[in-house]
């Protein structure tokens, strides 16, 4: 059982690049791109207010909870 982070996927969908984001939620590339890639241990609700309403999404649509 782990969390799995799915920003890259709706990322694609709304064709925005890292730093694009980055800029738009105000948080430095690097640290948006270890959520990204799943090794962030955390996300602050309100990184995760700004990703949702950069990439006009829910949080469901970036944060999965997979059952092995």
């Amino acid at each position: 059982m782990h969390i799995v982070i799915r920003l890259d996927v709706m990322m694609a969908r709304r064709k925005m690049s890292l730093g694009e984001l980055a800029a738009r939620v105000g948080i430095t590339q690097a640290n948006l791109s270890i959520l990204k890639t799943g090794k962030a241990k955390a996300v602050r609700f309100s990184t995760l207010e700004a990703l949702c309403s950069a990439l006009d999404c829910q949080p469901g649509d970036i944060i999965e909870y997979a059952n092995d």
